[in-house]
C-alpha cells in the first residue's frame, strides 16, 4: 500500500511546488531539443549531402515531426485527465503493460542520455582546460560530471517550478549564440558558394540525391527529441491549452534553428570543407572562419550552456515519467516518493545514483556504457509511435470527440505520426530494437512487483504473451550479441 509520504491521486503535489506557465513549457521543449547536436550539424549534415538535398530532408523531417507535436497538441485537450505524456497515452489506449513499458523504456533512455550529456559538457570544455580529454571520461571529468549531476539533483528537489524557471534562463542562454551565429553568416553569406554544386553532381561520392536525402535523415533522426517535454510534465501546467501551444512553439523554434545553421553554413564553406570539419561543435569552425577565434570561443561556450540546458530538462523528464506512473501503481511505490517540496524525490533519487555510477562505468569501461547508450536510443521512438497510435485510435472511434465535431484532420495527423514513428524506429536500426528487449526484460519483474504489492493481479493474457514475447527477443538477442552476429557498436 501507498505509505503517508508517496503521492496519491489526491496529492496537493501541484499546489505546493507551484505551476507552470506557457514559458517554462516552452523552455523545456526547445531546452529538451536543442542539446549539443544542432552544434554539430555544419558537418553531420554536409558529410552526406549537398545543400538541395539538405533542404529536402528537413521538409521530410518537418512534416512527419509537426504531425507529432499536433497529435501531443491534441491529445493534450482530449484527454485532459492523462498526464506524463507518452506512457499515459500508451497505457489508455492499449493496456497497462504496454503502458508500463512505455515509461520503462522512456525512463531507461532519458537517464542513460543524461550520463552522455554530462559527459558531452566536459568534453566540450577539454578545448580550454584539456585535463577533461576530448572524450569527456577522464577522472577530472567524471568528478566535474558527478559535481554538475547533484548541483542539478539539489535544484530539483527545491521545487520543479524553481527548476523550470532556472531552465529558462539556460535555454535564452543557449539560444543567444545560436541567434548570433545565424544573423553574423547570414550577412557573410555567399549565394553563388551555397549554389555552386547544389545537388552534388560535383561530388559522386555523395551518390544520388535520394542517398543523400537518406543520409540527413540519420542526422534529423534525434534532434526533435524531447518534443513532447510539456506533455510529459503536462499535470503541472497551469493551463492544459499551454501544453499544446508550448509544444508547437517549441517545434517551430528548434526547426528554424536547425534549418538556418544547417543550410547557412553551405554559404560560408564548401560542401567538402564542411565535410571535413570535426563532427563535435562544426559551428564553432564555420563561425570562426567569419569572424576569426572568438567565434568559436563564444560557440563552445554556448555548447556547454546548451547542453547544462538539456541536462536539466532530462532529469526532470527522467524522474516525472517513472512518479507519475507508480502513482498509478505501474511502477513500485517508491518511485511515487516526494519530499516537502512536490519535487518527485524517489525516482530523482533513483535516476541520479544511476547516472553516477554509469559515470564510473564510462571511466573504466566506456565502450560497454555506449552499447547500452545506443541500444536505450531506440527505445525511446517507440512511445512516439504508440502517441501516434492512440491519437489515431481516438480520431477513428471518436472517444473524446463531440457530436459532428469534425475528425480529418486528427485521423490524418495521427496516421502520418504513426507511419513516421515506425520510420524512425527502422532508420534507428531493426537490430537496436530488438537488442531493447534486454532492457525491457529487466522490467518485466519490476512491474510484476508493483501490480502484486498492491494485490492486484500483473498480466492479462494478452499482456503475458507480451511479456513472453519481451523474454524470448531478449534471449534471442543476448544470444546473437554473444556470438557476434550483432552489435550495439
Amino acid at each position: 500500500m501507498v505509505t503517508a509520504n508517496v503521492a496519491t491521486p489526491s496529492s496537493a503535489t501541484e499546489k505546493r511546488s507551484g505551476k507552470l506557465g506557457l514559458v517554462p513549457l516552452v523552455a523545456l521543449v526547445v531546452g529538451s531539443m536543442i542539446g549539443g547536436g544542432v552544434f554539430s550539424l555544419p558537418q553531420n549534415m554536409a558529410k552526406g549531402a549537398s545543400p538541395g538535398a539538405v533542404i529536402i530532408g528537413w521538409l521530410i523531417t518537418g512534416i512527419g515531426m509537426l504531425a507529432l507535436a499536433f497529435v501531443y497538441q491534441s491529445l493534450s485537450t482530449r484527454k485532459p485527465k492523462l498526464d506524463a505524456g507518452p506512457y499515459a497515452y500508451a497505457r489508455a489506449g492499449f493496456g497497462d503493460f504496454v503502458g508500463f513499458n512505455s515509461a520503462w523504456g522512456y525512463w531507461l533512455s532519458a537517464w542513460l542520455g543524461n550520463v552522455s550529456y554530462v559527459v558531452l559538457i566536459f568534453g566540450a570544455l577539454s578545448y580550454f582546460y584539456p585535463a577533461f580529454g576530448a572524450e569527456g571520461n577522464t577522472i577530472q571529468a567524471i568528478i566535474g560530471a558527478s559535481i554538475v549531476l547533484w548541483a542539478t539533483h539539489a535544484l530539483i528537489l527545491m521545487g520543479i517550478r524553481q527548476a523550470a524557471i532556472f531552465n529558462v534562463v539556460t535555454t535564452i542562454a543557449k539560444l543567444a549564440p545560436i541567434a548570433l551565429f545565424i544573423v553574423i553568416v547570414m550577412v557573410a553569406f555567399n549565394l553563388p558558394k551555397f549554389n555552386f554544386d547544389l545537388w552534388g553532381a560535383a561530388t559522386p561520392d555523395l551518390g544520388s540525391v535520394m542517398a543523400q536525402v537518406k543520409s540527413t535523415m540519420l542526422v534529423t533522426l534525434w534532434v526533435f527529441i524531447g518534443i513532447e517535454g510539456a506533455s510529459v510534465v503536462s499535470g503541472r501546467a497551469a493551463k492544459r491549452s499551454d501544453i499544446g501551444r508550448a509544444t508547437i512553439i517549441g517545434f517551430v523554434v528548434a526547426l528554424a534553428a536547425y534549418l538556418l545553421v544547417s543550410l547557412l553554413s553551405f554559404g560560408i564553406m564548401t560542401q567538402p570543407e564542411l565535410a571535413a570539419l570535426p563532427a563535435a561543435a562544426s559551428m564553432a569552425n564555420v563561425l570562426e572562419q567569419v569572424v576569426g577565434p572568438w567565434g568559436s570561443v563564444v560557440v563552445r561556450i554556448g555548447l556547454v550552456v546548451s547542453v547544462a540546458g538539456a541536462f536539466l530538462s532530462w532529469t526532470l523528464f527522467a524522474a516525472e515519467i517513472p512518479y507519475r506512473a507508480a502513482r498509478e501503481g505501474i511502477l513500485p511505490d517508491v518511485f511515487a516518493i516526494e519530499n516537502k517540496n512536490g519535487s518527485p524525490s524517489g525516482a530523482l533519487w533513483i535516476t541520479n545514483i544511476l547516472v553516477q555510477l554509469f559515470l564510473i562505468v564510462t571511466f573504466y569501461a566506456n565502450s560497454t556504457y555506449l552499447a547500452l547508450f545506443y541500444i536505450a536510443s531506440a527505445a525511446i521512438l517507440v512511445p512516439y509511435v504508440l502517441s501516434g497510435a492512440y491519437a489515431l485510435k481516438l480520431a477513428i472511434t471518436g472517444e473524446g470527440y463531440g457530436a459532428g465535431e469534425g475528425r480529418g484532420r486528427d485521423i490524418f495527423t495521427g496516421a502520418l505520426a504513426t507511419v513516421y514513428g515506425i520510420w524512425l524506429i527502422y532508420a534507428a536500426g531493426p537490430n537496436y530494437l530488438f537488442m531493447c528487449a534486454l532492457l525491457y526484460v529487466v522490467g518485466v519483474p519490476v512491474y510484476w512487483w508493483a501490480r502484486h504489492a498492491r494485490g492486484e493481479k500483473a498480466f492479462s493474457v494478452i499482456e503475458a504473451l507480451i511479456g513472453l514475447g519481451i523474454v524470448v527477443a531478449a534471449a534471442a538477442a543476448g544470444y546473437l550479441m554473444w556470438t557476434g552476429a550483432i552489435s550495439a557498436l
